[in-house]
C-alpha cells in the first residue's frame, strides 16, 4: 500500500489549522502567519503547500462543503435518505451546535460577499441541499406540486440555517424544538 504523499498530508494539515484559526479569530483574523502558527510550520511552507491564502480559504471552504465523493455537495450527509432524516439531522444537536464548523461557515459566508469563487462553493453546497429536500418532500407528499414541494424545501433550509445563526447568541433550549415545528407546520400545508 502506497504511502499518502506529504503534500497531501500538509495540506490537510493546513486546511484543519485554517478552521481552527478562523473559529478561533474570524474569517479577517485567519491570516497566513495565524494559520502557519496554529500548522506549526513557517509561513512559506505553508504557501508552499496551498499557495496564497485566498486560495487556501477556497480550498478550506471545499473541504468543508465536500461530501462523501469529494466533491461540494449537498450538506445533509449520505447516508440520509428520507424526509424524517434530513429533519431530523437539519434541527439536530449535531448541525445546531455552535461548534468550530459552524464558526468556519459563518466565516465562509462572510467572505462570499467579496470573494466570488467562496460564494460558488456556498451556492453549489446550498442549491444541492434545496433540490435534495425538494426531492424528499416530493416522495413523502407524492400529490404535492413540484412548486409547493420547492417552496417548502426552501422554508425547510431557511429555517434550519437560521436557527444554527441564532444558536450562536441564543442558548434558548427549545429554539431548536420551535424551528423544526414551524418546519412541521409548513408541511402541514402540503
Amino acid at each position: 500500500m502506497a504511502r499518502p504523499s506529504v503534500a497531501l498530508e500538509r495540506r490537510e494539515q493546513i486546511i484543519e489549522a485554517t478552521m481552527t484559526t478562523i473559529a478561533e479569530h474570524g474569517i479577517r483574523g485567519a491570516t497566513l502567519d495565524r494559520i502557519a502558527d496554529a500548522v506549526g510550520m513557517s509561513r512559506g511552507h505553508v504557501r508552499h503547500f496551498v499557495g496564497n491564502r485566498d486560495r487556501l480559504l477556497l480550498d478550506t471552504a471545499v473541504s468543508v462543503f465536500a461530501d462523501d465523493s469529494g466533491e461540494v455537495g449537498s450538506i445533509i450527509p449520505g447516508d440520509v435518505a428520507d424526509l424524517a432524516g434530513a429533519l431530523d439531522y437539519l434541527f439536530g444537536p449535531e448541525f445546531n451546535s455552535p461548534d468550530r464548523e459552524n464558526a468556519v461557515v459563518l466565516g465562509l459566508v462572510e467572505l462570499s460577499r467579496s470573494s466570488p469563487a467562496i460564494a460558488e462553493v456556498l451556492k453549489t453546497a446550498y442549491t444541492a441541499t434545496r433540490l435534495q429536500l425538494a426531492q424528499l418532500v416530493s416522495m413523502k407528499h407524492p400529490d404535492a406540486s413540484t412548486n409547493a414541494c420547492a417552496t417548502v424545501a426552501y422554508g425547510i433550509l431557511t429555517s434550519a440555517l437560521g436557527s444554527v445563526f441564532l444558536g450562536d447568541f441564543d442558548a434558548d433550549p427549545s429554539r431548536m424544538e420551535h424551528s423544526r415545528a414551524a418546519v412541521e407546520a409548513l408541511l402541514g400545508t402540503l
